[in-house]
C-alpha cells in the first residue's frame, strides 16, 4: 500500500516512531500535515511533503524535520 493511501493517524504515528517518508500531498488537508510535520519534529524522522500550497504552518511545525518539493 503506498503512503498516500494511509491514514494521517498512521503517517503520524510513523512518523513519531522517527520513520522518514516521502508523500504526495494530493487532497490531504494542511491540518493533516501540520500533525504529521509536529510528530516528525518530535520523533526525530524527516518527511518530504510533494504539492504542498501551505508551506508556512507545515514548517514551524516540523521544526526542521519537514522538506518540500
Amino acid at each position: 500500500m503506498a503512503l498516500e493511501n494511509r491514514l494521517t493517524e498512521d503517517l503520524v504515528r510513523i512518523a513519531s516512531a522517527g520513520g522518514g517518508f516521502r508523500i504526495e500531498v494530493g487532497m490531504r488537508q494542511t491540518d493533516d500535515l501540520v500533525r504529521i510535520a509536529a510528530a516528525a519534529s518530535g520523533g526525530g524522522g524527516r518527511v518530504i511533503f510533494a504539492g504542498v500550497n501551505n508551506l508556512v504552518r507545515i514548517a514551524a511545525a516540523g521544526k526542521g524535520a519537514v522538506s518540500f518539493e
